[in-house]
């Protein structure tokens, strides 16, 4: 399934404040459709496995990954040892272009994607043009020399009012370079999600 390329206030109507996708508020009152209703209702008719599939729906759009990367990171989770909800997570914010989208490059993780993709992003000193790249504690992510980009990174990092990453990572404003420190915190990420729900939704499968 490929990325949802639509309107991106069409899904916060409907999921919610979605940082990675959008930093826009929806002036509307309504969910999505000619006749929506406003938000917050209708939430009793729906099902545990529409609560599940929207949660998980959540994670999709909020960092813009198809239904195979998400079921493939869900399987890495499980795989390894520890809270499989808060590793899922850790593996999502560990990507490249989510961690450029914390640093301040980008105002969303699709805009971070495209800054990667086009070569403008290095770590440890190499240009990595892959978005799902996964970071390890100890690198360092930087912009390559003389990339034309760098005054649009200077100005997202103006115009979005950033102030600090994330605790995991650090940034030196004036090399325009962040380091990553740790695994993220799960009270660290502002996605409003029930994780443990995105695990259930998978849990046949």
């Amino acid at each position: 399934m490929s990325r949802y390329r639509g309107p991106k206030l069409r899904i916060t109507r409907r999921l919610g404040d979605l940082p990675g996708l959008t930093q826009k508020k929806s002036k509307k009152t309504t969910r999505p459709g000619q006749h929506g209703k406003n938000l917050g209702e209708g939430k009793k008719k729906t099902t545990e496995y529409g609560i599940r599939l929207e949660e998980k729906q959540k994670l999709k759009f909020n960092y813009g990954i198809s239904e195979n990367q998400l079921y493939h990171y869900i399987k890495e989770a499980r795989r390894r040892n520890g809270v499989t909800g808060l590793i899922l997570l850790q593996l999502l914010e560990m990507r490249l272009d989510t961690i450029c989208f914390s640093l301040g490059y980008a105002p969303t993780i699709a805009a971070a994607r495209q800054l990667v993709n086009h070569g403008h992003i290095i770590v440890n000193d190499k240009v990595i043009d892959i978005p799902s790249f996964q970071c390890q504690i100890g690198d360092v992510i930087g912009i390559k020399s003389k990339s034309p980009a760098k005054k649009i990174i200077e100005n997202n990092l103006k115009t979005i009012n950033f102030s600090a990453p994330p605790a995991h990572l650090t940034f030196n404003k004036e090399k325009l370079e962040g380091v990553v420190q740790n695994y993220c915190d799960r009270s660290e990420l502002l996605l409003d999600l029930n994780e443990l729900l995105v695990i259930e939704y998978y849990s046949r499968r």
